[in-house]
């Protein structure tokens, strides 16, 4: 787990293939259950950190203002991640589902005893956060932002769904 500041704030990420237990840790999610709280995207969908930590300096910066739009910190991290205004879609696409094997954890103020926590929740292998980009879908991602070729031509697909993510509210109101 490596961690990163955001806004002052300290936000842990682990990178994890070969999930078996995803199915469990949906339901414990979706049940208010999962302790300790966590953020499951489905890592298929981020080719960098970079715009991971855009969304959760967004995510942070709405819990400052207590303007939250989903129930806890971290599935806001996941709606703001997707870039759309609709969170169960956005929950949906960019979280994880029953059968998501490739999953990228976050942790907001995450202490040693919740990372070790967090380390024994998720069945699977964890690897370095490096391997997103290769790991990545380009294609899935090109869809789901809806990045066209000529904007590649001028930024990374992760500036471009960086892009995205920063001016969603300015974009959909």
């Amino acid at each position: 787990m490596k961690e990163f500041e955001v806004f002052g704030r300290k936000i842990s990420l682990a990178l994890y293939t070969d999930v078996t237990n995803s199915k469990e840790l949906l339901q414990a999610m979706q049940e208010e259950k999962l302790e300790p709280e966590t953020a499951f995207l489905n890592a298929v969908l981020i080719p960098d950190v970079f715009p991971v930590l855009a969304a959760a300096h967004i995510t942070l910066l709405a819990k400052s203002r207590e303007s939250l739009k989903t129930r806890t910190l971290h599935s806001e991290l996941v709606y703001n991640y997707s870039g759309s205004k609709h969170i169960t879609e956005s929950l949906k696409r960019c979280g994880i589902s029953d059968k998501t094997t490739y999953v990228l954890a976050a942790r907001f103020h995450s202490s040693s005893d919740e990372t070790k926590t967090l380390e024994k929740l998720i069945e699977g292998r964890e690897i370095d956060l490096e391997e997103l980009e290769a790991r990545a879908n380009h294609g899935q991602i090109k869809k789901h932002y809806k990045i066209f070729p000529p904007e590649l031509e001028i930024s990374t697909l992760s500036e471009a769904i960086t892009c995205r993510i920063a001016a969603r509210d300015a974009l959909f109101g």
